[in-house]
């Protein structure tokens, strides 16, 4: 009997180890997009005075933001082709199309061409970010379901991280972004090219991974599909949640008319309306100023962000909080469930940030029309900046994404998530152009607007996400099952 539990927890181990494996791999789509938007900040002044556009602070600002729009159209289209031909096969899509981006965007003779290969690059991230939770959620098994689910924003968090590396080594390496370095090529041209290897990476790590079980037994390949989940769980559960794919997949059949999008909440179903407000809020509380435009806050303290080892090591000690507080996420999201971790976020962030409105309400603007905070606020303002990114990393950061793998029910998960993801993409873009004109203006009010969203937020998950820790997809197939889920997840914590 002992021989036969430790056999039994063995298997388990190398199971888990297996799903594990599986998830990494599929996220790495999240390493892609974190690697690229920190990139182009490592390039942003060199591409400025090769292309002269320091007189054009829009369209520089348009080249930095470009490859946002081309994720919007990418996730929105991603879930409808991947329901169509399978996951696997666009997660490699996703993989050219990034590859293809960074090399023309290192060998880029224009500003138009540049943004026309962000915008491709942009297409390929775009995909991956709906791919990668939609694969993890259908291959998990569901007590394990929202850590993995996590490991999308982890990889954000890595590859913004490794970006920021590999930035300062080939730029140290040529002793500039715009000085020459390899083949004669200036150094901001190979931080693009550079990009071509974790594309590489998730193309052929895709390439090696097993179908959606989900899709194969939709597709009428029911061994393949039994054979995929028996590589990820129990031998005593593969039965049974395949039974319960195909028992869903049978009542989609019998309700074809109601997979439609359309409701009549504003013209979308509810649960849609929540899956992009979600991906909205995540972005309005203003997450990506602080990592595009952390330079400017710490100049405001008096830091001397001119120098590049101190520029570097602003945005390190930024980017290794958030990669390190994404791991309290994985902890506790399958032990605590969604709803706790965001409503936390939402009420430490409207905090951090309305310390940060409340510091720069102080600013002193200088001759040269920089903000600088005297005494304490410069301090305070950093504390705040950095509890904002704790809280975030923790909770909103990687939640969302484990939240739109599982929220949609499984006739409508498709383009549902792609509506969802496009929704972020856009308020990404949004938030991104409008901070210079906004901070201009002025900085109090612009952290006051993000401490705002983030109060909304609070009362936004409490009313109205349901809670989806411990729950099968395919019992997620019903609206009013998720209406009932959050009324008793609102009755329980009220």
């Amino acid at each position: 009997m002992s021989n036969q539990k430790t056999d039994d927890h063995a298997t388990e181990r190398k199971l888990r180890r297996k799903v594990i494996a599986l998830s990494i791999a599929a996220a790495l789509g999240g390493f892609l997009f974190g690697f690229d938007s920190s990139v182009i900040n490592g390039a942003v002044k060199a591409i400025e005075e090769d292309f002269d556009l320091g007189s054009l602070p829009l369209l520089s600002g348009f080249t930095v933001a470009s490859a946002l729009l081309g994720c919007a159209i990418g996730a929105y289209f991603a879930g409808r082709i991947a329901d169509r031909i399978g996951r696997i096969p666009v997660m490699l899509i996703g993989a050219g199309l990034f590859l293809v981006s960074s090399i023309g965007s290192g060998f880029a003779f224009a500003v138009w061409d540049l943004i026309a290969w962000r915008v491709i690059g942009g297409l390929g991230i775009g995909i991956a970010s709906v791919i990668a939770p939609a694969y993890i959620a259908e291959i998990a098994p569901k007590a394990v379901r929202g850590a993995l689910g996590s490991l999308q924003q982890l990889a954000i968090t890595l590859g913004i991280f490794a970006a920021l590396l590999s930035d300062t080594l080939l730029q140290g390496a040529a002793g500039g972004a715009n000085e020459p370095l390899w083949f004669g090529q200036d150094a901001w041209r190979w931080m693009f090219i550079v990009c071509a290897i974790p594309a590489i990476v998730y193309g052929v790590l895709a390439w090696r991974l097993p179908e959606s079980p989900r899709y194969l037994a939709g597709k009428g390949r029911r061994d393949e599909a039994r054979k995929v989940i028996a590589s990820v769980a129990p031998a005593a559960e593969v039965d049974g949640a395949l039974e319960e794919i195909e028992t869903s997949l049978r009542e989609d059949k019998e309700n074809a008319r109601t997979a439609s999008l359309r409701g009549k909440m504003f013209g979308l179903l509810p649960v849609v309306w929540v899956g992009i407000l979600l991906s909205t809020f995540q972005q309005l509380v203003g997450i990506n100023v602080i990592f595009y435009y952390s330079t400017s806050l710490w100049s405001s303290v008096g830091f001397d962000t001119s120098n590049s080892s101190t520029s570097f090591t602003i945005s390190v000690v930024t980017s290794i909080i958030n990669v390190l507080v994404t791991f309290v996420a994985i902890f506790f999201v399958d032990k605590v469930g969604r709803r706790p971790l965001l409503l936390t976020g939402s009420a430490g962030m409207a905090v951090s940030l309305g310390v940060m409105a409340l510091a720069f309400s102080q600013a002193v603007v200088t001759d040269g029309g920089t903000p600088q905070l005297p005494g304490a606020w410069g301090p305070i303002a950093l504390v705040g900046a950095n509890l904002f990114v704790i809280f975030f990393g923790a909770t909103w950061g990687p939640i969302v994404w484990v939240l739109l793998g599982e929220i949609f029910p499984n006739r409508i998960r498709g383009k549902a998530l792609g509506i969802a993801a496009a929704a972020q993409w856009l308020t990404n873009f949004a938030i991104t152009e409008t901070f210079p004109a906004l901070s201009s203006f002025s900085l109090a009010f612009t952290y006051g607007l993000y401490t705002f969203f983030a109060l909304v937020s609070f009362f936004f998950v409490f009313f109205a996400v349901p809670e989806t820790k411990g729950r099968s997809l395919e019992s997620m197939d019903s609206l009013k099952v998720v209406r009932k889920n959050s009324k008793q997840a609102v009755d329980a914590q009220s």
